[in-house]
C-alpha cells in the first residue's frame, strides 16, 4: 500500500505546492492584534484540509488564537502518534529587505520564498498531506494519528498548556512527532533528539534620580552603567569562558561516548560555520568542540544593554538607570528554578554598593532530550531515509522548544523531531524559504513514517 500512497503524493506534487502557497498568502501573524482575523483564517484553512479528506477535525478556541485538533480515528493496532505543528508566523520585519513580498509566495531557484514557508507552514503540511494521501488511497491510516496545530507558537504558546491539560484524553498518544527543526545540510535529513532549555532575565540597575553631569558628579557616586559592567563581567570567566555562577554546572548531563562519536562523524566544517556567521574567530567553553558547545553545553549570553545616552554625538552623563537582558541556555538535568535562583544570588552578590538592582524574569523552560533506542526513533530514521534517499543524522539544537518537556510531563510521550527545512532557511528573518523538493520529500517521508510506525514494536 505504501507504494500507492507514494505514487499519489508524486501525482500531487504541483497541487501541494499551490496549496502551500494558499496558506502562505494568509498573514497569520499571531503577535499582531490587527491580524487576529487572518490568524483565524489560518486555522480554518488547515481545518478544511482535514475535513476535505475525511479526517475528523475541530477548531478549538483558546483564550487567544484557536488551535486545530484532528483525529484519524481508531485503527487495527500499533502506536498512536500526535502530530504537532503551528500555523502562525513571525512578523515580517523590514519588508524592504525582502526580495519579494513576504505574503506573496515566490519560487526562485527551486525554493518558495514567503513568511512561514519553513517555520512552520511548509513543514507541518508535509504531515497533513501525507495523512491525506493515506486516507484517499487506502481509506484509512495505518495507525491512529492525532493532530494538534496551534496558532500561538511564535508568541510562546501561552494557551497550549491549558489546552493539553483540558484535552488530555483526546490527545493521549505514544509519541509526539513534529517538523519544526532543520535538516543537517542540503542533502542530509536530520532527526533532532535534544534541545536546550532557556532562562531569560533582565538586570535593571538604578542610581541617581536622574541623569547627572559626569564632570560635576563623576567620582562621587556609583555609575549604574559601570555597575552593570561589573555584574556582567562577574558572571563568566574570560579565560575559560565558563559561567561562574555557583553550582551552574553541577547537574549538567555529560555527553555519552556514542554521542561524541556521532558529533565527530558529522560533515561539519568549523571554517564554513565561522565564515557563515562573519565572526573573526570561534570561541567558547574550554575543553569542548564547537558542536558540543553549540548543542550540549550550557551558556550565558547578554542579549541587549540599554540606558544613558545612546544618540548621535556626545552627551557626558552618568545614567540614572542601565539595564541588561541576559539569557541562559541550559541542558538536560539542569533545574531551571535552581539555576534562576543561583543567578539572582550571584547578581546581587556582584552588585557594587551605591546602586539598586532589580531582576526581572521573562521566561523559563527546561531542556529536552529524547531516548535514541525507541521503536519510534528507529521508525523515524527509516522513514527519512525512504523519503530523502539518505540516512538521517542525529543532532541536537541550541534553541528551545518548551512544548517538548510539556508533552512529556502531561502526555507521558517522547517527541520525534523530523527536520525537513534548510538550517539557513531565514526563519524569523527576511527572505524565509522552503525548498520545493523538501516539501515533496518531506511529504513522502511523513507517509513512510506512518507506515514504519505501524511496524514499530
Amino acid at each position: 500500500m505504501i507504494d500507492k500512497v507514494i505514487a499519489h503524493i508524486e501525482a500531487q506534487k504541483s497541487a501541494n505546492v499551490e496549496r502551500l502557497n494558499e496558506l502562505l498568502r494568509i498573514p497569520s501573524i499571531s503577535t499582531d492584534p490587527a491580524r487576529k482575523g487572518d490568524t483565524r483564517k489560518g486555522a480554518e484553512w488547515v481545518h478544511m484540509v482535514f475535513a476535505g479528506c475525511g479526517i475528523k477535525s475541530e477548531i478549538v478556541e483558546t483564550a487567544g488564537h484557536p488551535c486545530v485538533v484532528a483525529d484519524s480515528g481508531p485503527d487495527g493496532g500499533g502506536p498512536t502518534v500526535l502530530i504537532y505543528g503551528h500555523y502562525d508566523v513571525q512578523p515580517t520585519g523590514d519588508e524592504s529587505l525582502w526580495k519579494s513580498p513576504p505574503f506573496t509566495p515566490t519560487i526562485r531557484d527551486g525554493a518558495i520564498y514567503a513568511r512561514g514557508s519553513a517555520d512552520d507552514k511548509g513543514q507541518v503540511l508535509t504531515h497533513v498531506f501525507a495523512a491525506e494521501a493515506w486516507k484517499k488511497v487506502a481509506g484509512t491510516l495505518p495507525i491512529r494519528v492525532k493532530f494538534l496545530i496551534e496558532g500561538e507558537e511564535e508568541i510562546g504558546s501561552p494557551n497550549l498548556d491549558p489546552i493539553i491539560q483540558k484535552l488530555h484524553d483526546r490527545l493521549s498518544c505514544d509519541y509526539v512527532a513534529l517538523s519544526d527543526t532543520p535538516k543537517f545540510d542540503m542533502k542530509t535529513p536530520a532527526i533532532t533528539y535534544g534541545t536546550k532549555g532557556l532562562i531569560y532575565k533582565e538586570i535593571v540597575v538604578t542610581g541617581p534620580k536622574q541623569n547627572l553631569h559626569s564632570g560635576s558628579y563623576g567620582g562621587t557616586l556609583t555609575n549604574p552603567g559601570n555597575a552593570v559592567a561589573v555584574i556582567i563581567n562577574s558572571l563568566r570567566d574570560s579565560k575559560t569562558n565558563r559561567v561562574t555562577i555557583p553550582g551552574f554546572y553541577d547537574a549538567v548531563r555529560p555527553l555519552t561516548e556514542d554521542e561524541r562519536k556521532r558529533m565527530k562523524a558529522l560533515p561539519f566544517s568549523e571554517e564554513e560555520y565561522r565564515s557563515g556567521m562573519g565572526t573573526p574567530a570561534l570561541t567558547g567553553e574550554e575543553g569542548f568542540s564547537t558542536l558540543e558547545r553549540r548543542w550540549a553545553r550550557p551558556t550565558l549570553d547578554v542579549n541587549g544593554m540599554f540606558g544613558g545616552f545612546t544618540g548621535e554625538g556626545a552627551s557626558t552623563v552618568i545614567p540614572a538607570k542601565v539595564a541588561a537582558k541576559v539569557s541562559m541556555r541550559i541542558v538536560p538535568d539542569q533545574d531551571p528554578e535552581k539555576i534562576s535562583q543561583s543567578f539572582d544570588q550571584a547578581v546581587r552578590a556582584a552588585t557594587p554598593p551605591g546602586v539598586k538592582v532589580e531582576i526581572l524574569n521573562h521566561s523559563r523552560a527546561s531542556a529536552y532530550v529524547s531516548p535514541m533506542d525507541t521503536p519510534g526513533m528507529k521508525a523515524a530514521a527509516a522513514a527519512l531515509k525512504a523519503g530523502f534517499g539518505k540516512d538521517p543524522v542525529f543532532i541536537r539544537e541550541g534553541g528551545t522548544l518548551p512544548i517538548l518537556p510539556l508533552f512529556k510531563k502531561v502526555l507521558g510521550a517522547e517527541s520525534l523531531m523530523l527536520g525537513f527545512c534548510m538550517p539557513d532557511c531565514n526563519a524569523h528573518g527576511p527572505n524565509e524559504f522552503f525548498h520545493v523538493d523538501d516539501l515533496h520529500n518531506g511529504t513522502k517521508a511523513a507517509a513512510h513514517f506512518l507506515d514504519q510506525m505501524a511496524k514499530a514494536r
